[in-house]
């Protein structure tokens, strides 16, 4: 996540009352250089997620129940104010595809002429198609959280469905849309067993990252640590047996 101008992020979880409501927009980051590669963009952020990753630096936002910080309108206003400096859209969350409305909001951001990039755990293969199918996003960003086998650990929910995930990650190796795969390096939840199983998981991927572990204040669980650099190195060699393109993010 870039660190430009990032406003309100508060605990909410998915309320169901209205339109915006469902929407649940928790926070703008007004201009990013890195959450968007390749474009000056914002973030906006949503919040609810049907994971608890012990790593998530988001986790007062995701976990808790909360009133939305902005109104639809308020971002589209926004986002039209910036046409001609900004060139894109990501959006975050927690999951924003937890969100059925999710289609419409990205449609009046197509409209006033920026790409999107989402960002998805891969829980809902079903929402990523159809808002490739329709040419909504121009971009995604997959997290890959951990080895299948890992995942229950890493994700803090015991039983986490792998069928979504799996369809997520073929439907973006069959091409859907431009995208790519990351993961966040943790030593506690990362080792090389981990990492060749998640090479077989994405083989021929177009681009996987490996981001390095930051503690923030809302991380839930400050006994975790970075992944050192060393094994960093160690884990792209590998990973770039099967991957085309391996790149560490934040050392």
């Amino acid at each position: 996540m870039g660190a430009v101008m990032l406003e309100v992020l508060l605990p909410t979880e998915p309320s169901k009352t209205s339109v915006t409501d469902m929407l649940n927009i928790q926070g703008l980051q007004k201009t990013t250089l890195l959450d968007y590669p390749g474009h000056v963009a914002a973030t906006v952020f949503l919040g609810g997620c049907n994971m608890r990753c012990k790593f998530c630096h988001n986790m007062e936002m995701v976990q808790s129940a909360g009133p939305a910080q902005y109104s639809e309108d308020e971002i589209l206003g926004f986002l039209k104010k910036r046409r001609g400096i900004l060139e894109g859209v990501c959006i975050t969350g927690g999951e924003p595809t937890l969100y059925p409305d999710l289609p419409d909001l990205i449609r009046h951001i197509k409209d006033i002429g920026m790409n999107v990039k989402l960002d998805t755990n891969g829980t809902n293969p079903e929402m990523l198609s159809s808002l490739a199918g329709s040419g909504l996003i121009d971009y995604a960003a997959m997290d890959i959280k951990s080895s299948f086998s890992g995942y229950p650990k890493v994700c803090g929910t015991a039983d986490i469905d792998l069928a979504p995930i799996k369809e997520s990650i073929g439907l973006l190796l069959g091409g859907i849309c431009d995208y790519e795969f990351r993961t966040t390096a943790v030593e506690e939840y990362l080792d090389i067993d981990d990492v060749r199983e998640i090479a077989q998981m994405i083989k021929g991927a177009e681009r996987y990252f490996l981001q390095g572990y930051v503690e923030s204040e809302f991380v839930p669980d400050k006994t975790l640590h970075p992944v050192p650099k060393e094994k960093l190195l160690q884990y792209q060699k590998e990973l770039s047996k099967y991957i085309k393109h391996v790149e560490i993010r934040g050392l």
